[in-house]
């Protein structure tokens, strides 16, 4: 179970609440004191604020919950990402006194997007300004109207507050239950509609938790964290309306690794939820990966980043150990259903499987990080250990993207915003000893083909430095697809002595257009295309199937993709799109026609406009870049009466100039200089 929300609206502290009530822990910790159970980062005491997912077991009424406590500030939402496949249910806490907030909005979308089952809970009741009215009426129009309240409050805004939960029977409850779930099943509808009183409380009470279990209702408890008051409505919920996983521990293992750590010495600790079957220390364990590079540290240095398609592997854990009653306990084996740490997986990262695949990866279910900035030591010296550094985080946090220019002299890192930045140089201070600074943040754009463009080298023709024919055709692809790879060519064709099969070549072959396609014509990034490989060929020793000559080895077929791939992408050519987020403000009337000039030279274009009351609420697109612009000048704008809520909107294609962005390798279209780079580090022959 995960437990999400807006930054500040108590979801670390409904985590101790239940932990207390379940008997796990004798006092409730303070978030402010750093006294919690769950954060226990140095930095999350000092702060404040969950950084990093943190697991926890306990029972309630015979039934284990392994909980996992999700970051809620924007800036950390990767963490929240690595987490969205993994659950079989989830709580999302609103507060009572703020209402439904940006982050509320963008994880009820991504919850509601993959149907997994959501309780609400709306925190906070005993604090002054709570109204539990207004946010259930937010709750319909911002999140979803398939919501049923499953209690009251009396004394809303005091500390006296108190909540009474509804029981099946009452009045009030049976009303909402019979327009929720007939709305969603028409034999239930049926069944009410030829006889009212023959539809029972009882079936009332199945078909809650069926359509609550297949996420199409979702049930809002009220309580105060702080208090206690209305947990033990919202335990009992979490047992009869959230499924539990029937998994089987004979089955043929399935497991995922989401967070990667490191132990007092420094080894490598891998976080796995197990789907099915079982894992023993010291079994040897298959371990796929779909990432398209395995980043590699040599001697301190970021280095390069050596493509491999999808990696596969075997690898012992030596130790394991298994969260059990709000600790971590010493097991010989990890069993279906349980959430365990293994040490002994030094290739492990986060997003692997061990054994079949379960469930789909969550990805892009959020906007990807949208800044970059490079970050550079104060000391000279501490040049190589920073990299070091770098390469430690980037196992906590893929999306931070750590990357290297080809002389190594800058570093660069995608952020999500200033807190998060603030918390990468305040974690390499206290951890590493490092001391950084930030050059100016820029925005992240990528590329996009404008039409199809095609591009071939023939083996053995004096253009062709390599062993290896390769054709390949780019197109534009649908938005927000990615890149799609695919072959066209017969496996007579392809070097299946290398590659064992036409599947393995096709993954190694996509391998190498993604990671060429990680820079473009501009330094961005190309996404939303399709690459199709329409020719292939390859020589061996003495002749057929293909030609003779000096036998092909993949690292022709690894080198020549970049010559050919940007060949093409020139003929098709790139359009620099960037970033573009739905920009939402509540201002007062008498600000309005400020507001919306102010709109207009920031290039922003106002979707919708409406009017309620004293308030104004403008709906506008606006580039990610001029944001922050638009958030300095709103104080100033409303008198301090402003309010702006932003989520991602996609890419749109820059107007102007393209903005550029320094290349990390050699451009393959500057062909000796590509080469002479495959020689100086040895990735020739």
């Amino acid at each position: 179970m995960g437990i999400l929300a807006h930054v500040d609206a108590g979801k670390t502290t409904l985590t101790e609440r239940l932990l207390y009530a379940a008997g796990v822990i004798d006092a409730v910790g303070d978030v402010d004191a750093g006294t919690t159970q769950t954060d226990t980062l140095a930095l999350e005491r000092q702060r404040g604020i969950t950084i990093r997912s943190a697991v926890v077991s306990f029972e309630i009424a015979g039934v284990t919950v392994n909980l996992i406590d999700t970051p809620g500030h924007p800036d950390f939402i990767a963490e929240v990402e690595r987490v969205l496949s993994l659950l079989d249910g989830a709580v999302l806490v609103i507060s009572a006194v703020e209402g439904v907030q940006p982050q509320t909005r963008v994880l009820m979308r991504a919850l509601r997007r993959l149907r997994v089952p959501t309780l609400l809970f709306v925190n906070k009741v005993d604090r002054r300004g709570a109204d539990t009215r207004r946010v259930v009426e937010t709750i319909a129009d911002r999140l979803t109207p398939a919501i049923i309240p499953m209690g009251t409050v009396d004394g809303i805004g005091t500390r006296a507050a108190r909540c009474t939960p509804y029981r099946l029977g009452d009045p009030a409850l049976r009303t909402t239950l019979i327009e929720a779930l007939t709305d969603r099943d028409e034999s239930l509808l049926a069944a009410y509609v030829d006889n009212e009183h023959a539809v029972t409380d009882l079936r009332l009470g199945r078909e809650l938790t069926a359509q609550t279990r297949r996420s199409l209702v979702h049930p809002v408890f009220f309580g105060s964290a702080m208090t206690g008051e209305g947990v033990p409505a919202l335990s009992a919920g979490l047992v009869e309306l959230l499924p539990a996983e029937a998994s089987d521990p004979e089955a043929v293992a399935a497991g995922r690794v989401f967070k990667i750590d490191r132990g007092p010495a420094g080894e490598k600790v891998a976080y796995v939820r197990m789907f099915a079957g079982k894992i023993r220390a010291r079994e040897r364990l298959p371990i796929a990966t779909v990432s398209d590079t395995e980043v590699k540290v040599v001697e301190s240095t970021v280095a390069e980043s050596t493509v491999v398609g999808r990696r596969a592997a075997e690898a012992k854990a030596t130790v394991i150990e298994v969260s059990d009653g709000g600790g971590w306990v010493r097991r010989p084996q990890l069993v279906a259903g349980e959430i365990g740490r293994l040490w002994g997986l030094t290739e492990a990262r986060v997003g692997d499987t061990i054994g079949r695949p379960a469930r789909a990866a969550t990805e892009h279910h959020f906007a990807p990080p949208t800044m970059e900035t490079v970050i550079v030591p104060v000391r000279l010296n501490d040049d190589g250990a920073l990299r070091a550094a770098l390469a430690r985080l980037a196992e906590q946090d893929p999306l931070i993207n750590v990357r290297a220019d080809d002389t190594g002299r800058e570093v660069y890192v995608s952020l999500y915003g200033e807190v998060q930045k603030e918390v990468i140089q305040a974690t390499l201070a206290m951890e590493f000893g490092i001391d950084v600074d930030f050059h100016e943040t820029t925005v992240i754009c990528v590329e996009r083909p404008v039409r199809a463009g095609e591009a071939v080298e023939i083996l053995n023709t004096e253009s062709n430095p390599f062993h290896a024919t390769i054709g390949l055709r780019v197109e534009p692809g649908p938005p927000d697809s990615g890149i799609e790879f695919r072959v066209a060519v017969e496996p007579p064709k392809v070097p299946l002595y290398v590659y064992k099969n036409l599947d393995n070549f096709t993954e190694y072959m996509g391998g190498y257009v993604r990671q060429t396609l990680r820079e473009g014509r501009f330094g961005w990034q190309v996404t939303d295309c399709v690459v199709t490989m329409v020719d292939s060929g390859y020589s061996v020793a003495d002749g057929p199937p293909s030609k003779r000559g000096p036998l092909s080895t993949p690292a022709d077929f690894r080198n020549l993709t970049p010559l050919v791939l940007m060949r093409a992408l020139e003929r098709a050519g790139t359009v620099a799109c960037e970033p573009m987020l739905r920009v939402s403000l509540e201002v007062p009337v008498w600000a309005m026609s400020a507001v919306l000039t102010a709109l207009g030279r920031l290039g922003a274009a106002v979707r919708h406009q409406s009017v309620s009351g004293d308030l104004t609420t403008i709906e506008t697109v606006m580039p990610a870049a001029r944001t922050p612009h638009l958030q300095r000048r709103l104080p100033a704008l409303t008198a301090g009466e402003g309010v702006l809520e932003s989520t991602f909107d996609g890419y749109r294609p820059v107007h102007g100039d393209p903005p550029t962005r320094p290349r990390t390798t050699a451009d393959p279209r500057h062909r000796e200089e590509y080469l002479t780079s495959l020689t100086r580090h040895g990735r020739r022959g």
